[in-house]
């Protein structure tokens, strides 16, 4: 009677790119499920950008020197970001955490002038609830800053995991993802800055 072959082991590595591929792809679908989310956002901003129900245009209100300075942040924030990722594959410690540093307070900085814009707006008595205009920018705009709030919380943390344990594996894999998220944001910011503000501020 013959014995039944013996499974081959899967070795380590092996395993490990596979689980990495997996976390990747499920990454892209997780970025794939967040651009339908702006997709809508944009879709209902299109509608509603014209109902102004009396009050001021987009042509009114926005400040593209301003915009234009918060974008240069936000894009300056993007390099960096990859300079501090590239850093992490070839094991620089020291700098990965300088990059990422500088990319934190130009992230931070591009979301302080963000709620800046929100404070006088809201002051000057032009706040979400004055239009469906208004309404959608808060709302496309606003979706925008929650994600960069989230994307510089995932980033101290992921600081503090770089301080504390180095660069591993498992850490360089979520330099990688979060790096993936930061481009994908500055990417619809992009967008937002055509669509909503250079567009509004034409008057188109």
């Amino acid at each position: 009677m013959t014995k039944p072959a013996k499974a081959k082991a899967v070795p380590p590595a092996a395993e490990a790119e596979d689980t990495d591929g997996k976390s990747i792809f499920g990454f892209w679908v997780y970025l794939m499920t967040d651009c339908v989310l702006f997709a809508s956002l944009f879709a209902t901003y299109a509608v509603l950008h014209n109902n102004t129900f009396g009050g001021p245009s987009g042509s009114q209100l926005f400040s593209l020197p301003f915009v234009l300075t918060e974008t240069l942040i936000l894009l300056t924030s993007s390099f960096t970001c990859g300079l501090g990722v590239l850093s992490a594959y070839n094991g620089q410690k020291n700098k990965v955490v300088a990059w990422f540093s500088v990319t934190f307070l130009l992230g931070a900085s591009f979301l302080a002038m963000e709620l800046t814009e929100f404070s006088h707006l809201v002051h000057d008595g032009n706040s979400w609830t004055r239009s469906g205009f208004l309404s959608a920018f808060f709302t496309l705009v606003g979706t925008h800053g929650l994600h960069i709030t989230i994307g510089l919380l995932w980033m101290a943390v992921l600081m503090l995991q770089v301080l504390r344990k180095g660069l591993g594996r498992a850490t360089v894999k979520r330099l990688t993802l979060f790096s993936l998220f930061w481009h994908f944001l500055d990417l619809i910011w992009i967008f937002i800055f055509t669509i909503v503000y250079l567009l509004g501020a034409l008057k188109i």
